[in-house]
């Protein structure tokens, strides 16, 4: 009896444990998709000095990251069926191109779905006086590209 009650113990201690290791993992792999999706954007950014092709639209963002699956701006970035398999919301990046007074496409900014539910975005400011690497988080379903572009600075 005492052998159960002590294994009842750990379980009841492990459980929690587990299931809070288990959604940082997820909330790290919609990070991590989005710091490629990122890469994949600022590689296309230096070939032009513009993200117009940074878009998912353009074939240069699947080109340099095949792995991820981008969406337009407006989509939210959920789990989708391509051909016959269906990607993660994790994989799937909502993408954002908007321009900057006086430039042409220096804004890019993505949106990514954790399975835990949590949005995380990045965006990125190529030029101006607010240059810079914004990025954060928002719960609730709204996970997209455009959402993205209008957030604040924040910080995961």
């Amino acid at each position: 009896m005492v052998v159960v009650l002590i294994i009842a113990i750990l379980i009841a201690i492990a459980i929690p444990q587990f299931l809070g290791a288990r959604s940082r993992a997820q909330d790290r792999a919609a990070q991590s998709s989005l710091r490629n999706a990122l890469t994949a954007a600022k590689t296309a950014y230096t070939d032009a000095n513009s993200y117009a092709k940074a878009t998912e639209a353009a074939a240069e963002l699947p080109a340099i990251e095949p792995s991820l699956t981008y969406v337009a701006a407006g989509t939210s970035s959920a789990d989708t069926t391509v051909g016959t398999a269906t990607v993660p919301s994790f994989k799937v990046v909502s993408v954002s191109v908007t321009s900057v007074a006086g430039t042409d496409k220096q804004i890019w900014s993505a949106a990514a779905l954790s399975k835990s539910g949590t949005c995380f975005w990045i965006k990125d400011v190529a030029s101006g006086s607010t240059a810079g690497t914004f990025y954060g988080s928002t719960a609730g379903p709204t996970c997209t590209g455009t959402a993205a572009a209008a957030a604040a600075a924040g910080s995961f």
